[in-house]
């Protein structure tokens, strides 16, 4: 069988499980597990075959125009080079693990089987973007996994959060995807074919009129489903699904394929020094204002959703500079340790018998409740602070040695002042993730909060799964020797000056950290648990407010109140309350948007009541007026009509004699 004949069934086997598990999810519920993890893993395994006959050499091309357009043409192709046959291999990897660990997850659940289809179907669509060589084809994929997205976040329609969080991912995504759209046709336009190889041709003999413009509109799609600032606020909130539907967007698909879009198309970035600079702005604000927002949450997946949004700030921001090995390099480590802690994530959720959230200030002995969540997360915590020799150290020490590249003029891949943003951001969060890693560890496995009801041990499904995603979140950093072959041979061994700088500002986060929550703990011993209490810096509305925004919920019949011996609280002290709702960035789309959308439909019903069906109803009102003197004449009293014909022959009489008088 060929590589591309290969290439070809990976993504169309999970979207055949899909289609087949919509339709027998009722009439045939014992095929519905087979159906939603067969066809994953048999994905995966032909991605890793296609991935070792790639073997990062010449990239492997084939098309068929699927449609005469009669300008420029669509086709059916396939690009296949050496990252996007890693990429594959990390989407068909970590699909197979959520669809595996969802059957032990969502094994009550009477609406698993189109949860597995649409999990499915989500694989496929993102497998999609991956290999396809046509921008149309890709756009394809692109739309489906936002309508699938739209479908799983919602997946507990019956709470509001849910409801209000599936409609709010949509429409920003959405909102992106419009100049997204027009930018991808502006694209085809000045290279004249849609086809991928063809626009990168066209950029490297200079032959694109309006890069800078095609470039921000292009940006502005990359925001939406990578959830870049401004576009990011619908991450956090989307936290309402099912938690291993987290793990699948925040890992490998949806938010993945906007960093994905750029690595595959950066000529036509980089034919713009303006968009670099601002993709580099966009990453840096973007990655300090995560952390920052991180450090203040208390929902343990709020905490690792902003975790997400910073990590691809990583990414974006390396690709400001010009280096793609990197973006894509800390995107397979990321989609490893991401799921892993998502799902460790799901197991204390579970343990704690709620369905999506956990409120981290009152969780209290987990280690020895969920031991297997409590090692392997460990194991991804450490991977996501950086520390040597776990794999996001090498991943994020390329991407740091990239930006130091750049801002020493050492390359000219991008401006060096997008360089030095980058590096100066990229610095800054690195103390800022391994406070917050720091500070979820703490209050999640070692907090003083209310003990949940215990119910019982978690389905083997769920474990087994964790020790499998913690082998390459501890030892897929070593990769970074082989890898250069896949990755245009960009050298991803760590630069010194970075390594130390990176690992240094790390160990800075962890150990303030700690010593914050070894100080809150020693002010917070003597207050009762359970108690309506707060920081001392705060008075109890505030605190209650805070609770509301962060989406806590109640365990039992105690009230959330925050945990006077979390650290985030010491550490970002009058800054917490703003950091704890995102920056209020919801309440100014509130204010910029959605009110005076709101306003503008309340004017519109307002016009079309009192102004449009006044005149409607105006003009029916004559005829009726009309009809009802005709109905009142109709008595049915034959003396009535007889005398009105006599009466009306006498005028007729008169009028005529009237008339012939005059003449």
């Amino acid at each position: 069988m060929t590589t591309t004949t290969l290439a070809v069934l990976v993504p169309l086997l999970p979207f055949l499980g899909a289609a087949a598990g919509l339709l027998l999810g009722r009439t045939a519920p014992g095929f519905v597990r087979p159906l939603a993890v067969l066809p994953t893993l048999t994905a995966l395994v032909l991605a890793v075959l296609v991935a070792v006959r790639q073997g990062g050499n010449q990239a492997v091309d084939a098309a068929t125009e699927l449609t005469p357009t009669g300008s420029v043409p669509i086709e059916l192709a396939l690009h296949i080079d050496g990252f996007a046959a890693l990429v594959a291999v990390l989407v068909g990897l970590v699909a197979s693990c959520v669809q595996i660990y969802s059957t032990g997850y969502l094994r009550d659940d009477p609406r698993y089987p189109s949860y597995a289809a649409l999990v499915s179907l989500f694989t496929s669509a993102m497998l999609l973007v991956v290999y396809s060589g046509d921008l149309i084809v890709l756009l394809v994929g692109w739309e489906i996994m936002g309508i699938c997205s739209y479908f799983l976040v919602g997946h507990y329609w019956e709470t509001p959060e849910a409801r209000a969080a599936s409609i709010k991912a949509f429409l920003v995504t959405k909102l992106g995807d419009v100049p997204f759209l027009i930018g991808l046709f502006a694209l085809a336009t000045d290279a004249g074919s849609f086809r991928i190889t063809k626009v990168l041709g066209t950029v490297a003999s200079g032959g694109l009129d309006h890069p800078t413009l095609i470039a921000l509109l292009l940006l502005a799609g990359v925001a939406g489903k990578s959830a870049q600032f401004p576009l990011h606020t619908w991450l956090p909130d989307a936290m309402a699904g099912p938690t291993p539907v987290s793990a699948l967007i925040h890992a490998a698909t949806m938010v993945a394929a906007g960093v994905y879009f750029i690595a595959r198309l950066l000529p036509v970035f980089q034919a713009s020094s303006a968009a670099m600079v601002v993709l580099a702005v966009m990453a840096a604000v973007t990655m300090a204002g995560s952390g920052l927002a991180a450090l203040a949450q208390d929902d343990i997946k709020r905490v690792l959703a902003y975790s997400t949004i910073g990590q691809l700030g990583y990414m974006t921001g390396a690709l400001a500079v010009g280096d793609r090995g990197a973006a894509v390099f800390h995107l397979l480590s990321h989609g490893a340790f991401k799921a892993l802690l998502f799902l460790a994530a799901g197991v204390i959720i579970h343990a704690s018998g709620t369905n999506s959230l956990a409120a981290m200030s009152r969780m209290k002995d987990l280690r020895t409740r969920v031991p297997d969540a409590y090692w392997t997360m460990t194991v991804a915590l450490l991977a996501l602070t950086a520390i040597p020799p776990f794999s996001g150290f090498f991943s994020k020490e390329a991407v740091l040695g990239a930006a130091e590249h750049v801002a020493t003029g050492h390359t000219e891949h991008a401006p060096g002042a997008a360089g030095w943003i980058v590096l100066v951001a990229g610095l800054v969060s690195a103390v800022l993730t391994a406070a917050y890693a720091t500070r979820l560890w703490l209050l999640a496995f070692r907090g003083r909060g209310v003990e949940a009801p215990d119910h019982g041990r978690q389905p083997l499904t769920m474990t087994v799964v964790l020790w499998v995603l913690a082998v390459p979140s501890l030892a897929f950093g070593l990769a970074y020797g082989p890898l250069p072959d896949w990755f245009d041979d960009r050298d991803l061994t760590p630069v010194l000056t970075t390594s130390v700088l990176g690992t240094g500002l790390a160990l800075v986060g962890v150990i303030v950290t700690y010593g914050a929550w070894k100080h809150t703990s020693a002010m917070a011993a003597q207050v009762p648990v359970g108690a309506v209490a707060a920081h001392p810096d705060a008075d109890a509305g505030l605190v209650e407010a805070e609770a509301i925004a962060s989406h806590a919920p109640a365990y039992g019949d105690v009230a959330y109140t925050p945990d006077p011996a979390d650290p985030g609280r010491l550490l970002l002290g009058p800054l917490h309350r703003h950091a704890a709702v995102g920056f209020h960035l919801d309440a100014v789309y509130a204010a910029l948007f959605v009110r005076p959308v709101q306003a503008g439909a309340t004017l519109v019903r307002f016009l079309d009541r009192e102004v449009v069906d006044t005149y409607v109803r105006g003009a029916g009102a004559l005829p009726r007026w009309l009809g009802e003197a005709v109905r009142r004449a109709q008595t049915g009293n034959l003396q009535t009509y007889v005398s009105a014909l006599l009466a009306g022959t006498v005028v007729l009489v008169v009028a005529a004699l009237l008339v012939a008088t005059g003449a």
